[in-house]
């Protein structure tokens, strides 16, 4: 009875109502260095963001759609036949066509920056749902974008990913935590994301991993509606069922198979890579140390697979560790820094930014007269470049032999090209084919072996590119 006449007065009193109050205050623990530490990338990536090969080919197909009214069935700008490619992202094409035709380089940039801006804000949001301290959030925010530069400050078609894929892993973590009907969220994000990048099968194989391993445990029979859902949706762009062909043709390309740019296999030999290897591993050994559960383990795990077996996966595995890196640190006790202090902080971001954004944007790839004298030597005729100068002379209008989307073109041009890229004696083949003039990178791999062929010589050279011209 005494117990009794106690929890009476205390709810007479209101004591239970203020104890509600700070449990509610407590699960959502205020992280300002953490949302900081986001603004600061933000504003690095306004700064030193520079345009990536593998981006300007978007907006070339893009402007194709746009000025067409249709989706291609090939590719306009390039020699060899690729009739019969299905051209499932068309949306991410249409939105990097926009972008640099109202404001150029500067348009990409902003782009990438955006798209940092979310991935960034959703991993702050998983940092604070799971009521991690806030220096430590902010310390593995950073260490996220420390780790892997090329995905934060290149911009590249990878951006949709960068951005969608912290979102899907935020939301799947909410429901690990309390289980909703907001799972069926997932069905129109990877809608969307199949429509921008074909990064989407990389968010369907984690929603794929959550369901078997959490959700089915729970609701086997919504479990499996999602993940059919799941799959309808990657197939809703504008290439239907031709979808599938599109997702085979990306993951079987030359590149992709013999181990090439952003599809190279781990290397000690890389400094990117070692970057990589000298965060991501205390990360991983912390999130591991944090017992995750069945599904975040099985996703560590596979998502370690795939960053050994191709450089472009590490992102992936650092966005998906940081939230249980961080909880191996223990729980919030209470706010160390002042707000004074905070404030005075605040503004580095703004600086950073204010500076990007004023900054003349860098060049890489040759400069507007050696493309002028390139596109005038060829007269027509197809230009051989390397992937970035491919890129340029195509948003120029200049048709090239074959560059990206290189899954776009038939196996045995695609292996051609890619070993002319690596320097491989196999590759001189290439030249061969009807090509009169090649623009290569300065000190590259092609520009070592052209400058002992005696079938081109060199006419011209800027500080970034050498262009030859066959002998006549």
């Amino acid at each position: 009875m005494g117990s009794l006449a106690r929890v009476t007065r205390r709810v007479r009193s209101g004591r239970f109502a203020d104890e509600g109050a700070v449990d509610e205050r407590a699960s959502h623990p205020p992280t300002p260095l953490t949302w900081l530490a986001g603004a600061l990338g933000v504003a690095v990536c306004l700064g030193a963001t520079r345009i990536g090969a593998d981006a300007r080919w978007l907006a070339a197909v893009g402007a194709s759609i746009a000025h067409a009214g249709s989706l291609p069935h090939g590719i306009a700008y390039a020699a060899v036949p690729s009739a019969g490619w299905h051209d499932a992202p068309a949306l991410g094409q249409l939105v990097f066509h926009a972008c640099q035709s109202l404001a150029g380089d500067r348009g990409l940039v902003a782009a990438q920056a955006l798209a940092v801006a979310v991935a960034l804000a959703a991993l702050a949001a998983d940092l604070r749902a799971a009521r991690v301290k806030d220096g430590m959030g902010a310390l593995v925010l950073l260490a996220v974008v420390a780790a892997t530069p090329g995905a934060f400050f290149v911009a590249w078609a990878e951006l949709f990913s960068l951005a969608l894929f912290p979102v899907l892993v935020l939301l799947l973590r909410s429901e690990a935590r309390e289980p909703s009907r907001r799972i069926w969220l997932v069905v129109p994000l990877l809608v969307l994301w199949a429509n921008l990048h074909g990064g989407a099968l990389v968010g369907a194989a984690v929603l794929g991993v959550y369901l078997v391993f959490e959700r089915a445990r729970r609701a086997p029979l919504e479990a499996a509606a999602v993940l059919v859902g799941s799959g309808l949706s990657l197939l809703a762009t504008p290439a239907l069922l031709h979808t599938v062909d599109y997702y085979a043709g990306v993951l079987g390309n030359a590149a992709a198979t013999e181990g090439y740019g952003f599809w190279a296999p781990l290397s000690l030999h890389r400094p990117s890579d070692l970057l990589f290897l000298v965060v991501a591993v205390p990360l991983l050994a912390a999130a591991v140390r944090s017992r995750p559960k069945s599904w975040e383990l099985a996703l560590l795990l596979v998502l370690c697979i795939a960053s050994a077996r191709a450089s472009r996966n590490e992102i992936w595995l650092v966005l998906f560790a940081a939230v249980p890196a961080a909880r191996a640190f223990g729980q919030p006790s209470r706010q160390l820094v002042s707000s004074r202090i905070l404030a005075a902080v605040a503004t580095l971001p703004l600086l950073v930014g204010a500076t990007g954004l004023v900054r003349p944007l860098p060049h890489d790839g040759a400069g507007s007269r050696l493309l002028d004298r390139a596109a005038a030597l060829a007269a027509g005729s197809p230009v051989l470049a390397e992937p970035y100068n491919a890129e340029l002379l195509a948003l120029r209008g200049t048709r090239i032999w074959i560059g990206n989307p290189l899954d776009a073109f038939p196996r045995p041009e695609q292996r051609l090209y890619v070993a002319w890229l690596r320097g491989s004696p196999a590759g001189d083949a290439i030249l061969r084919k009807s090509v009169r003039v090649v623009l290569v990178d300065r000190g590259g791999a092609p520009a070592r072996r052209l400058a002992s062929d005696a079938r081109f010589r060199e006419v011209a050279r800027d500080d970034a590119t050498v262009l030859y011209a066959a002998r006549t």
